[in-house]
């Protein structure tokens, strides 16, 4: 049975926070669900990435460090060559999220970087799909506040503990797009 996996890195509990509202969204569109924490040290479990193989959609998620992804999720992009060579996850879904301290911070090449990944493996980008909250009453609590695309995004101040951010609209933001990704991955069956 395919299920949706999310395959993310979380340094301080923000992305993490992220990542469990993805999930969420993908359980309410009843789809199978694995979530996949890649290690302080860069590392996933023996044969996940061979697992990843039986997804339907495959949900990557980094903090933006200096303008990237996390090098704990780009040492997983890189031992994802060992799948690249065999086609492995050609033709399935991904999408993306991220998370900075900054209302930019660069998350657009971050998103990018996990694009970038996708298509290197054959895969088919999901976006958000969501109009932004480009209002002058709009703020953090509304959907899509930070105008992402090409992945969710998420603002986490610095001196933001993991209970302050982020905030409801960035985690409602992350939820619609874990239900936009299990719903497209129905379809596809």
């Amino acid at each position: 049975m395919s299920f949706v996996a999310i395959v993310y890195f979380s340094g301080y509990g923000h992305t993490a926070k992220q990542a469990d509202a993805v999930a969420e969204g993908v359980k309410a569109a009843g789809s199978e669900l694995r979530v996949y924490r890649i290690s302080d040290t860069g590392d996933l479990p023996e044969g996940t990435l061979e697992e990843l193989s039986g997804a339907s959609a495959i949900i990557y998620g980094s903090p933006t460090y200096m303008g990237s992804v996390a090098w704990q999720f780009k040492k997983f992009a890189d031992a994802s060559s060992k799948v690249w060579v065999t086609q492995g996850w050609k033709n399935k879904l991904a999408a993306g999220f991220t998370n900075s301290a900054s209302v930019s911070g660069d998350k657009c090449a971050t998103i990018a970087a996990l694009w970038t990944l996708a298509m290197q493996h054959g895969q088919i980008w999901i976006g958000t799909g969501l109009l932004p909250a480009n209002l002058k009453a709009s703020g953090p609590a509304d959907v899509n506040w930070s105008s992402g695309f090409g992945g969710a995004h998420a603002i986490s101040p610095a001196d933001a503990t993991v209970d302050e951010a982020p905030r409801s609209g960035d985690l409602e933001t992350a939820r619609l797009l874990g239900l936009r990704v299990a719903e497209f991955a129905k379809k596809l069956g």
